[in-house]
């Protein structure tokens, strides 16, 4: 039977239906492998089952050579952890889990939007720690989020379902920057980024990590964008120069900002930690079980394809 690393715990239904297939070690901890764990799993099995944080880099597979394993069936639709390129050069398959969390990251993004913008992160730290004195006509004045402009940044599977939600929901007019024109059942503006910056009330970035995308928002972006407007982003941390982002927080450049990823996860700056204007989550974008389930064995159906011999469902 063909040996598969699991590189962390998952739901119990995943790792059942991967020990039908494989001889499956768990590495049952919840740190990314280290880079002589990362060797050791490409040389001592068939099959690697990662995730997010598992960094597979070209400086790895360098060092591994011709590996034994044949197949990285990544755990998450992201996969800058990556480097694919090097994967291929070496003979090994990557895949991801697309679809399984649309619409779960869609919440998320949902979530941070109504909190950021009602300042709710704001009003649940100040009664828990006592300091409410009773409802007045000027406290915690939010942006009423109905009727405003949503601009996504990034109009992939992703994109569209939180753009949807905006326009059904809430009445949002959507604009969009994309590197290609797209054609949905709601009204959608493309427009260049620089422009889609000045003209939103909400910034969502829904883009895939990488070196494509790395930085993509700076600086330059962020000083573009109106002082009331509230930035999201539930893409991947490096997406966004942090260090930009928190001086624009600390100045009050813009309305204020939820985030589910950071540049450095899991390490989140003393300094955006201390910000008022910020709701900040634990990457909690697909952290529903039934979600993890169907990722995991969306993971488990890659793999089964390749061990059969045929094309993967999700290779990237």
């Amino acid at each position: 039977m063909k040996r598969l690393l699991i590189t962390r715990r998952h739901p119990e239904r995943v790792i059942k239906a991967a020990r039908a297939l494989f001889d499956v070690t768990l590495r049952d901890r919840i740190d990314p492998l280290s880079t002589d764990e990362a060797r050791a799993a490409l040389s001592d099995h068939d099959a690697v089952l990662p995730t997010l944080g598992d960094a597979f880099s070209e400086e790895v597979f360098a060092v591994v050579g011709r590996p034994r394993a044949t197949i990285l069936a990544n755990f998450g639709v992201g996969y800058n952890h990556i480097d694919v390129e090097s994967a291929r050069l070496h003979g090994v398959t990557v895949t991801n889990t697309p679809g399984a969390v649309t619409d779960a990251t869609a919440d998320i993004a949902m979530t941070l939007i109504l909190m950021s913008a009602r300042r709710a992160g704001e009003g649940e730290r100040m009664l828990r720690a006592g300091q409410w004195t009773g409802w007045n006509p000027m406290q915690l004045l939010g942006m009423h989020v109905t009727g405003k402009t949503v601009g996504m940044v990034g109009m992939g599977r992703i994109g569209q379902a939180i753009a949807r939600r905006c326009h059904y929901g809430f009445g949002m007019k959507v604009i969009y920057a994309n590197r290609s024109e797209k054609h949905m059942e709601f009204p959608a503006e493309q427009m260049a980024q620089h422009e889609l910056a000045r003209h939103a009330d909400i910034v969502v970035v829904a883009v895939p990590g990488g070196r494509e995308t790395h930085h993509l928002i700076g600086a330059g972006f962020l000083s573009s964008m109106q002082r009331h407007a509230h930035f999201i982003n539930i893409s991947r941390g490096d997406v966004v120069d942090e260090t930009a982002l928190i001086a624009a927080l600390e100045e009050g450049r813009i309305g204020g900002a939820g985030l589910d990823v950071y540049e450095h996860e899991p390490d989140v700056p003393e300094r955006l930690r201390r910000l008022e204007n910020t709701v900040l989550l634990p990457h909690l974008g697909t952290a529903a079980l039934d979600v993890r389930e169907a990722m995991g064995m969306m993971a488990i159906e890659n793999l089964r394809a390749h061990l059969e011999g045929r094309e993967p469902p999700n290779k990237v």
